[in-house]
């Protein structure tokens, strides 16, 4: 999972919500020259699910915005669309966020990333796999850098989204990175790809970890694959409830998925009863 932008339930969990809008207001506000309000609107268009044609082309439209950026060269603008247009499902922003991955601003890169796995177009994939170009070897930590020179995490977890099994041989070495939260990435994206429980397992053992932030990301990236073994330990982990229960609603809904609502497996029922028992 991304260091801080774990899931789209995970964000809106604590994302603010006490200024209210329109539809209107927000796209006329993402069109105008304010900076708060732009960004602001961008956000508000992903989290309330603004499909309409217009939200789409005007937040696509943000994705070459120049005025809003920050002193060391990035974009908060563009970051903010750019997650937006992966909650919205309109797969026109495709090429757009494909031309992403190729921005200056690492931020806007893992964003597109992002969002390009939750569009589910497969079309994407070379340009993600190409980000991975030099493995492990170039997927190092820079020296006075907050991040690496590529959003590995996002990367690797947008291919196992998309099913990509093209590139299994590419993801499977980055399960031996320094970095726990590469290695819960590759973890996911192999359990995705290959549906071999050894990855799901190295995700529950990730648990008992000793810091409180990779027990969070754990629990994102088990419920983002739903698995089942992990509901147990899931509930049991030292963290917040709250993240426990999306956790366990991601592991609920890969069981109930395309199954009739009087038909609940009993594994579905415990997931439930787990579930009741944080409330």
């Amino acid at each position: 999972m991304t260091t801080l932008d774990p899931s789209e339930d995970f964000q809106d969990a604590i994302a603010p919500t006490d200024r209210p809008l329109t539809t209107e207001q927000a796209i006329a506000n993402l069109k105008g020259t304010d900076s708060g309000d732009r960004y602001y609107a961008a956000w508000w268009l992903g989290r309330f699910r603004v499909r309409t044609q217009e939200a789409v082309d005007a937040l696509v439209a943000t994705l070459l915005d120049e005025s809003d950026r920050t002193p060391e060269g990035g974009y908060p603008l563009r970051r903010n669309s750019a997650r937006a247009l992966g909650k919205l499902g309109d797969g026109r922003a495709v090429p757009a966020l494909i031309e992403c991955l190729a921005c200056s601003d690492y931020y806007v890169r893992e964003a597109a990333a992002q969002s390009l796995g939750a569009l589910g177009d497969r079309a994407c994939s070379s340009k993600l796999i190409a980000l991975l170009d030099g493995g492990v070897a170039a997927a190092q930590p820079i020296p006075n850098c907050p991040h690496l020179a590529q959003p590995y995490d996002a990367v690797l977890e947008a291919l196992g989204t998309l099913g990509e099994r093209s590139a299994i041989a590419v993801v499977e070495p980055f399960l031996e990175h320094s970095m726990e939260l590469v290695q819960y990435a590759a973890a996911r994206a192999m359990y995705q790809l290959t549906g071999d429980v050894s990855y799901g397992d190295r995700l529950v053992a990730a648990l008992g970890g000793d810091k409180l932030q990779l027990r969070r990301a754990a629990l994102a990236d088990i419920g983002a694959i739903g698995y089942l073994k992990a509901a147990q330990p899931v509930a049991q982990t030292l963290a917040e409830n709250s993240l426990k229960l999306i956790s366990l609603k991601g592991i609920l809904e890969h069981q109930i998925e395309g199954t009739e609502p009087l038909m609940l497996s009993e594994e579905a029922i415990q997931v439930m009863q787990l579930m009741d028992g944080l409330l």
